[in-house]
């Protein structure tokens, strides 16, 4: 598990400058993103994908066919996919049991709609098949890195006119993204 921290703090170190925080960063804001990115901050990126992209068959050989953690993950907290759906799960633990349902796919947002990649799931829904969609899911993630770099526009990064202070008409709206733990969603009234 060591091992992986070393790609975890690139990321890290990647992600700082652009957003201005180490751990909690934020990139996207109302009307655009926090600010344009370097061509410096694209070329590492790529590095990073094609080292990262090498380095999961190390992560696999080391933790995947490790008899401890197999032992203490097959068949164990198994969610059948409509137990899955019916606790609202979603995500890797929903994908792990099965469903392969990606809110970036089915509700597409930003350019994902533009995007190639495959929604990983699993076969019996046990602990295993969780880890094993992460995995799948981290390369998956390098996949659509690289597309999405390829498809950096030029120009403004920010509309030109976005009112300091918001003031949304009456009403409700809801929202969700897929983040890393599944569905995150935001509803204002």
């Amino acid at each position: 598990i060591v091992y992986a921290f070393a790609g975890r703090e690139r990321i890290m170190d990647l992600l700082q400058p652009v957003t201005g925080a180490r751990l909690t960063y934020c990139y996207f804001r109302f009307g655009g993103v926090a600010a344009d990115v370097s061509d410096e901050f694209i070329a590492q990126t790529r590095q990073f994908c094609r080292d990262f992209t090498q380095r999961l068959p190390m992560y696999r050989d080391l933790v995947t066919g490790n008899m401890i953690l197999r032992g203490r993950c097959e068949e164990i907290g198994v969610l059948s996919p409509e137990m899955a759906r019916r606790y609202g799960a979603t995500g890797p633990v929903l994908r792990g049991s099965g469903v392969a349902y990606d809110v970036r796919r089915f509700e597409p947002y930003s350019v994902y709609d533009r995007l190639a990649f495959d929604i990983p799931t699993g076969h019996s829904g046990d602990a295993m098949d969780r880890y094993e969609v992460r995995m799948a899911e981290m390369e998956q993630s390098m996949r659509i890195i690289e597309q999405a770099l390829d498809k950096l526009p030029p120009g403004p990064v920010m509309a030109e006119k976005v009112p300091r202070v918001l003031k949304p008409a009456k009403g409700e709206c809801y929202f969700n993204v897929e983040s890393a733990r599944g569905s995150f969603g935001v509803r204002v009234v």
